[in-house]
């Protein structure tokens, strides 16, 4: 009887495709999620939040809630024993409530008891007298309105002075001659609805309290050190009493960068010095994150009879909300990309963001970049009508590249093959149609067999979009990464980099075991306690950041132990990339080299059917072409573009929070759809790797550039199955039958 050898697991180096290391433990559902975590003596919290969106606190009665069975806290706004205000970028958001409130689910009050349902029971006694206000819910009229932040709280920070009330922040960027002629001009009002991040794990998170009066919080995030930064100063502690650690993510996308239940456990757990578990149930997740800003943009292309474009004009009103948010970077990249990657000798391009009582947003996946791109690509597809001219030769005739100029002044000194990923998105194979009559799930309306084809339409639509890649306009980014080599080759890496399920995990040790030659590597836990900050798991940054400083240190680990006669060594060393610098706050003109670290760029190209009687979409398939830079992982770059296009397809035809006087109206998956395996076609992904100059390995951030484009593509493929402008998204039945 012959044995067979165990097969060997291939860990994996730069440049493999390696399985992730999460994966398994997910599938089988033995994953530890944030809503999992257990504490012997755990309390549960509640939050108590407004029933308005804008409304004058008049007082907070909790005498009831206090003396309720298993309560062992009820806290306000005079509980909050520092700052009484946090932010990510500016603090103007308060801990809890004081005064009034700006956005419907603000929290006003917290609980913390034996039980959830006793939690719940003592949020619903705790009385709340409010003096309802006009909220300011259309962003159009927001700066005619009263102000939101009378202290105006974005102000000074080096923008464009803008004295109107309820501005977050106002862009201009002027390129060339603004006012320069083209023979032939198109133009056309475009419209973007609030996208939810949709993760599935809803926020949740474990507070414990270390007995010396700090406090250790264990939780969903995405930058645990500004965690960390927002915290501490509303608990009047020192950075190091307050200790964040990344517990397992279910999804993020933008919308765990602001806190959520970190200050509120954290309160809590020391003012009843018992461990506190939130977890926050879907509705309340609904209003528990920021979202995708909501969009109106006005566009105008002017440009030769043969195609090239001449002058640029856009105008894009982004809605805010309540807080700030990241919404000052947001409007940045709406201005700085709302031409697409193409080259114009003139534009100019105004970017607002209005504060509102409407859901707060920040940063969702390609963040300001997935709104403009929408414009510009159905601006290109209507220029090539009014020109009769291919889509896409038009494209490939005002491609930017290497060399080529942005309208902000910015030189291209990197790699960005936009003519190659357009070339090669286009070069792909469609598929032919299906015969009729067929399987109604291969039809739209799907499941619901509501049509046998008859009035089925096909139609191929194309886009292409780009987007930078990390932080912006002089943003100290860097990350931290920390590798104790013991004398037997072995390694532990410490790295804050969180992982929200986009494989970092996986880059780090691939990183590790390059530069170390060894296998025997592993991942300590991700945490503020023993290492520096890694920055943000957003801006498609995280691979490019995380790699370098990983490299940065292992090579310091091998040099330093070679020094010491091969002893175990403990490094730690600071990555940071180019640097970056401020626009003009008057011309939006770049101050210094670049404002931008680097861009990667995106084409797709989408078939899609159409019942037009009925209004309802299918997407047969979609082929697309991505600037990688070098994939470190391939098949994990390949799952990132398959999960963006998804996210572009959901915004395209199914996913808007609705709202109704600021209130949200559709918080669950019942009423806020969102993409499922039946609605998602197979995507064919060309991946072009062409190495970044400056980036360690050549690396390009690749999580944003397919939700960018792919938003643009499937209504492009509506478009041409309907002949109809659809000019706002989501698409609706409404909008394809015209009624």
């Amino acid at each position: 009887m012959s044995e067979t050898a165990s097969p060997k697991l291939e860990l994996g180096r730069v440049g493999d495709s390696t399985p992730r290391i999460d994966g398994v433990p997910k599938v089988t559902g033995e994953f530890a999620y944030s809503s999992d975590l257990q504490a012997a003596g755990m309390l549960w919290g509640h939050t108590v939040r407004s029933p308005h969106a804008h409304a004058r606190i008049v007082s907070i009665d909790i005498s009831e809630a206090v003396g309720m069975p298993g309560v062992h806290a009820v806290l306000t706004h005079e509980d909050v024993p520092g700052e009484k205000r946090y932010g990510l970028e500016f603090a103007d958001q308060p801990v809890l409530a004081y005064e009034r409130v700006r956005y419907y689910g603000e929290p006003v009050a917290l609980v913390a008891a034996e039980h959830p349902e006793q939690a719940r029971r003592a949020a619903g006694r705790i009385r709340v007298e409010y003096e309802p206000l006009e909220p300011v819910v259309d962003p159009e009229r927001a700066t005619e309105q009263d102000p939101l932040h009378p202290d105006r709280p974005t102000m000074s920070h080096g923008y464009r002075d803008d004295p109107r009330p309820n501005v977050v922040r106002s862009l201009l960027i002027r390129h060339g001659d603004p006012e320069a002629d083209g023979e032939v001009t198109v133009s056309g009002v475009y419209e973007v609805g609030i996208q939810d991040q949709a993760f599935l794990g809803p926020e949740s998170g474990l507070a414990v309290p270390d007995g010396e009066g700090g406090v250790d919080v264990y939780v969903a995030t995405q930058w645990l050190h500004v965690d960390r930064d927002q915290v501490a100063p509303c608990l009047n502690l020192k950075p190091e009493q307050v200790r964040i650690h990344l517990a397992g993510v279910g999804g993020a996308f933008g919308g765990r960068e602001d806190l959520s239940m970190q200050l509120h456990g954290a309160l809590l757990a020391l003012h009843t010095d018992r461990p506190v578990k939130i977890v926050y149930n879907r509705e309340e997740s609904f209003v528990g994150h920021i979202h995708r800003h909501p969009a109106k943009i006005w566009a105008e292309h002017r440009s030769t009879r043969d195609g090239k474009l001449v002058n640029v004009r856009v105008r894009i009103l982004l809605d805010g909300g309540a807080y700030a948010s990241s919404s000052t970077a947001v409007t940045s990249n709406a201005a700085s990309f709302a031409v697409g990657p193409y080259a114009v000798d003139n534009a100019l391009i105004e970017s607002t963001c209005v504060y509102t009582n409407n859901p707060p947003c920040g940063a969702m996946r390609g963040f300001g970049a997935v709104q403009v791109c929408f414009a510009h690509e159905a601006q290109m597809d209507k220029l090539a009508e009014a020109l009769d001219i291919d889509p896409i030769e038009l494209r490939l005739l005002n491609a930017l590249g290497p060399g080529g100029s942005l309208p902000t002044g910015q030189k291209i000194t990197g790699t960005l093959p936009v003519a190659d990923v357009i070339r090669r998105a286009a070069e792909l194979d469609i598929p032919e149609q299906e015969e009729l009559p067929r399987d109604p799930m291969r039809l739209p309306g799907g499941s619901g067999n509501t049509t046998r084809g008859e009035g089925v339409r096909r139609g191929v639509g194309f886009a292409v979009g780009f987007k930078n890649i990390g932080y912006s306009e002089g943003f100290d980014d860097y990350t931290a990464a920390r590798v104790r080599l013991d004398a037997d080759g072995s390694a532990e890496v410490h790295c804050a980099a969180a992982e929200v399920g986009q494989g970092v995990a996986n880059v780090i040790l691939q990183v590790a075991r390059t530069e170390l030659g060894s296998s025997d590597v592993v991942l300590a836990p991700h945490t503020t306690a023993t290492v520096d900050s890694a920055g943000s798991a957003s801006a498609s940054r995280m691979t490019w950041m995380a790699a370098g400083a990983v490299r940065d240190a292992c090579r310091a680990a091998l040099e330093e132990r070679q020094q010491n006669g091969g002893k175990a060594v403990d490094v730690e060393r600071i990555y940071r990339h180019p640097r970056t610098t401020p626009l003009d706050p008057e011309t939006g003109q770049i101050t210094g080299e670049r404002a931008h670290v680097a861009y990667a760029c995106a084409a797709m190209r989408v078939v899609a059917e159409v019942d037009v009687e009925l209004g309802l979409t299918r997407v047969v398939w979609i082929g697309t072409a991505q600037d990688v830079g070098k994939a470190v992982n391939p098949q994990a770059v390949t799952g990132q573009i398959e999960g963006g296009t998804a996210q572009g397809l959901g915004l395209a035809l199914m996913e808007e929070i609705q709202t109704r006087d600021g209130l949200i109206t559709n918080a669950s998956f019942t009423d806020y759809l969102i993409p499922t395996t039946l609605d998602m076609p197979p995507v064919v992904s060309v991946l072009i790797e062409e190495a970044e100059p400056d980036a360690p390995y050549g690396v390009k951030g690749v999580g944003e550039p397919p939700t960018v484009v792919s938003t643009a593509a499937v209504v492009a493929a509506l478009r041409a199955a309907t002949g109809r402008e659809l000019t706002r998204v989501p698409v609706k039945p409404d909008d394809i039958v015209g009624l």
